[in-house]
């Protein structure tokens, strides 16, 4: 039987609700149970440098949640030393490195490996998480462009997260998405020879993840936003189940 996409579910929005009021509640703890419950393959969250919806307690007590269900952490940061110690500690089973600015309302793009010093500086994370924690892996969140992936592929990394925002805005508004499947097509080629796995994430829906489900782009999609706002009409544990089940329709190639 063939393997289906894995469906990584971000739970940082239920923190964002947290932190609007500075309450205990909604918990992110019950929140990653109820995803692993519901048929998620990873809980993802996202140790921004300004704190705003994770904090530092949240990243061992979620760890502790996937470690019960067997399930992956895959944890999302940006590469400042305090953040990769925190890594370092947790020990989670991936790291995404993704790129960060305090003034955005969210990830706004890939990383620039094409930039020498941001390029050093993802070598420098990459080279100090490995060496920490010899059985992680780690994925770079980039744009689908042949000359940033032929540069991931020199360093040390096992998958790369496609980013999927502008993509998943032209579906969005109607727009034609051609251009941006040929993109992740050529893309699913350049990693997969370089022996790379390649994901997907950002701004993807429920009817935006389809045609990427039904090409058999991505051996793995991370999904938050859309399915914290989803829940509140349908509930997080039938969201998540309903993506999943999509996930289950198309087998990878």
């Amino acid at each position: 039987m063939k393997d289906s996409p894995r469906l990584g579910v971000n739970i940082d929005h239920v923190a964002t609700l947290r932190q609007a009021r500075g309450e205990f509640y909604p918990s992110v703890v019950e929140a990653a149970s109820v995803c692993l419950l519901a048929g998620a393959d990873q809980i993802t969250i996202h140790l921004r440098e300004d704190r705003r919806h994770i904090q530092d307690t949240d990243v061992g007590a979620v760890a502790l949640v996937t470690k019960k269900y067997g399930k992956p952490l895959n944890f999302e940061m940006g590469c400042h030393n305090e953040i990769v110690d925190i890594a370092l500690a947790t020990g989670p089973d991936w790291v995404c490195l993704v790129p960060e600015k305090r003034e955005e309302r969210t990830t706004e793009g890939g990383l620039d490996l094409l930039d020498e010093t941001n390029f050093d500086k993802v070598s420098q994370a990459c080279t100090k998480l490995k060496a920490g924690l010899p059985n992680l892996k780690i994925s770079l969140f980039l744009e689908a462009s042949a000359e940033t992936l032929e540069r991931a592929a020199k360093l040390p990394i096992d998958a790369v997260e496609i980013h999927t925002g502008e993509y998943a805005k032209a579906f969005l508004h109607g727009e034609s998405t051609e251009s941006y499947l040929g993109a992740f097509r050529r893309a699913q080629i350049l990693l997969k020879e370089a022996g790379i796995g390649c994901h997907a994430g950002h701004g993807l829906t429920q009817e935006s993840i389809q045609p990427l489900l039904q090409e058999g782009l991505f051996a793995e999609y991370n999904v938050g936003h859309w399915i914290i706002c989803q829940a509140v009409f349908d509930g997080l544990g039938k969201v998540v189940t309903t993506m999943k089940e999509s996930c289950l329709q198309y087998p990878l190639a």
